[in-house]
């Protein structure tokens, strides 16, 4: 790109696509870091955004066209080049807002800038035929339903096959489409500081769509804006949150005097939820592997007033060896593949593997068995994942209690969540699986396993 002149909210998707691809890093971290030092206004950071999000979700439906009008395919291309045509097809195709014409104006005029004149004739050509030829977009380059899925909703095939197998050809439409919808923000009142109804009506002169959140007595959804960029923010009345994320620290059931253990606290978001639960009294012990996340623990519980969260750095593997003392309640958010916030970041359903379920499943068994030890009898602990897969989920908590004599699968857990989740995710069996589509939000599982008296 010229330094001469100001990049473009199409310049900085582009640098930040090719940064992903580069670094094999996220797109959601590239791209805060991209507009944390870039001049674009607020529309154009939007758009930046919607380019570098809707780019990646449809990237395997993006890739097939591409396939079709560049000799050897896209995987032939140069990567900056390739980013770029995926991210003009995206507008072609997916913005009706962004006139045709325009896109492939802007589209010649980068390649020009960025590379010579036989690129920006490579690009426009690539882009006239495809306007040429719609029908494109509407032929899976394979037959099978699985196929077609993966096309029409831009997801790898393996992805979908297990969805078919586990879930129906419904429910995996379904969830497929939910993922390639932008997520809502969403916020969690401070109980401690102010109400959700007068939080509500101070929010509602700067969002005006804000609502009551259907899953979470705490919970504001704020569709639009920038809820970080808030006098009240800042005040510490509320945290950004995921509904799903809103519904497992009430599923820990904390009291006031409690002692609380959260085995992988970071960023602390569920951690500062329960100590808003136990009106800040008791304590909390917020362990986390990385050293680096543990600033961020503390920042969270100060900017809330907070004062009963007690951080450390350590493997949660290795806590029992810390000398602890037993818990009331213990939360073990564990470690996992994500593929239940596909729409927040839509890189994983394309770096992930079948191999990583298995691998990944290992370690959290790991976790719950070295963890459960320091739960008080009678205590209760709370496995939670943002993933949707049974391995990691349903099949691993059932496999714990059937192994270990003590514990037991929670079933009161219904009476701690709202009825509308109990009522769709059957909360009887002392676990719930969230899925994305069912309330538009993060795909979350959770559940709760008893100590009994030893």
């Amino acid at each position: 790109m010229s330094r001469n002149r100001s990049a473009t909210a199409r310049d900085v998707a582009l640098d930040v696509l090719n940064k992903v691809d580069e670094r094999k890093s996220y797109s959601n971290l590239e791209l805060n870091s991209a507009l944390g030092s870039s001049p674009l206004s607020a529309a154009d950071a939007a758009l930046a955004t919607e380019l570098v999000y809707g780019t990646t979700q449809r990237r395997n439906t993006i890739d097939g066209v591409i396939d079709r009008f560049v000799k050897g395919g896209a995987g032939k291309l140069q990567p900056w080049v390739r980013n770029l045509l995926r991210l003009s097809l995206y507008q072609i195709r997916y913005l009706d807002r962004i006139p045709e014409r325009a896109a492939v104006h802007e589209a010649v005029e980068i390649a020009k800038r960025r590379g010579h004149r036989g690129v920006a004739s490579l690009v426009n050509g690539v882009l006239r035929n495809v306007l040429r030829h719609p029908e494109v977009w509407d032929k899976p380059p394979q037959a099978g339903t699985a196929a077609e899925i993966a096309w029409t909703y831009s997801h790898p095939q393996w992805l979908v096959q297990r969805w078919l197998q586990l879930f129906g050809e419904e429910t995996t439409r379904a969830l497929c489409a939910s993922n390639n919808h932008p997520p809502h923000a969403a916020v969690r009142v401070n109980r401690l500081k102010i109400g959700r109804d007068q939080l509500l009506s101070e929010l509602l002169r700067d969002f005006p769509a804000a609502a009551r959140s259907p899953l979470s007595e705490q919970g504001i959804v704020l569709p639009g804006g920038h809820a970080a960029g808030t006098k009240w923010f800042a005040a510490g009345y509320y945290t950004i949150q995921d509904e799903s994320s809103m519904l497992v620290a009430p599923a820990l059931a904390p009291r006031p005097g409690m002692r609380v253990l959260d085995a992988c606290a970071a960023p602390g978001g569920k951690t500062t939820h329960i100590a808003e639960l136990m009106d800040n009294r008791g304590e909390i012990v917020a362990c986390d592997i990385h050293p680096h996340k543990q600033r961020l623990i503390e920042q969270h519980a100060e900017r809330l007033g907070l004062t009963i969260i007690k951080t450390m750095v350590c493997d949660a593997a290795e806590l029992a060896e810390q000398e602890l003392g037993l818990f009331d309640r213990i939360l073990l958010d564990a470690p996992c593949s994500g593929l239940g916030v596909i729409r927040r970041k839509p890189d994983l359903k394309w770096n992930k593997q079948p191999a990583d379920i298995a691998r990944i499943a290992r370690l959290q068994y790991q976790l719950l068995t070295r963890l459960a030890p320091l739960l008080a009898p009678g205590g209760l602990l709370v496995y939670s994942t943002c993933t949707i897969e049974p391995e990691e989920n349903q099949l691993l908590v059932e496999r714990f209690v059937a192994e270990h004599d003590r514990f037991q699968l929670d079933r009161s857990l219904a009476s701690d969540l709202p009825a509308v989740v109990s009522d769709a995710c059957d909360a009887g069996r002392g676990y719930v699986q969230i899925l994305p589509h069912q309330f538009a939000s993060d795909g979350f599982f959770i559940a709760r396993i008893k100590r009994t008296g030893d």
